[in-house]
């Protein structure tokens, strides 16, 4: 019974000396998520897709990412090329020259549709500040709750927007996300991830595109706005034809 009873008490000693796990950081979380999303395949894959009628090409060309978005107009195609410092529109293969407020907007409409089909790999971007603001529920989920938010500098036009990212806890993609953004009058986003699929490794979603039905809230609170009933379906994202190819 002696040997017994010392037996048992060096294992509850033990048991309490084991440290309890490690919170993980909002980095260590979207790491995670970005290597089970496609990983280094983002970085070396060229990607395509088409959204609302107009195709969308994401390439490396000379070690530098290169977007373009080609719409055509009845019988005129138009180019719109994007890279880190530049924007260029091509119409009929000739070079449109634009004043500086409209290339900026198209730029921006360019960067935005790319960085959504992307995610959550853009999150690792420089001008990225992550914070971890706990856990939360949706829908019987346990998510992580992560605020994005963006330096002025590299941070792009909508630098001061917010974004809320809900990472799930035990696969870590992320299957929620939202914003709030100050253009056109301002407002607020909550987007729902569907129909998830792998495309040569990289993951690709569309998305369930909700607004609250009332103003004035704060964005951290939106999920709970969801979880009440309290968004309506505003459009859905969806994205076709998506090829992953090597560059």
């Amino acid at each position: 019974m002696k040997r017994a009873f010392i037996g048992v008490l060096l294992i509850l000693i033990v048991a309490c000396k084991e440290k309890p796990p490690k919170k993980l950081s909002a980095q260590e979380i979207v790491d995670k998520s970005i290597r089970i999303s496609g990983g280094e395949l983002y970085a070396n894959r060229n990607t395509s897709f088409e959204f609302r009628n107009r195709k969308y090409v994401s390439q490396h060309i000379d070690g530098k990412k290169t977007l373009k978005r080609i719409s055509k107009l009845d019988s005129v195609t138009i180019l719109d090329i994007k890279t880190n410092n530049s924007f260029q529109r091509f119409i009929k293969d000739t070079l449109v020259n634009l004043p500086d407020s409209i290339s900026n907007r198209y730029a921006n409409s360019v960067n935005s549709v790319h960085y959504f089909a992307r995610l959550p790999f853009g999150l690792n971007d420089g001008a990225v500040n992550k914070t971890l603001l706990g856990e939360e529920s949706i829908n019987g989920k346990i998510y992580y709750k992560i605020k994005v938010t963006f330096n002025q500098a590299g941070g792009g036009d909508d630098f001061d927007d917010t974004y809320v990212y809900w990472f799930n806890k035990e696969t870590f993609k992320p299957d929620y996300l939202a914003y709030d953004f100050h253009v056109d009058g301002g407002g607020q986003r909550f987007r729902e991830a569907y129909n998830e699929r792998y495309v040569n490794g990289i993951r690709f979603v569309d998305y369930n595109n909700y607004k609250p039905q009332t103003r004035g809230s704060d964005i951290l609170d939106i999920g709970k706005l969801f979880e009440k009933g309290e968004l309506d379906l505003l459009s859905k994202i969806e994205l076709s034809k998506v090829t992953v190819t090597e560059n």
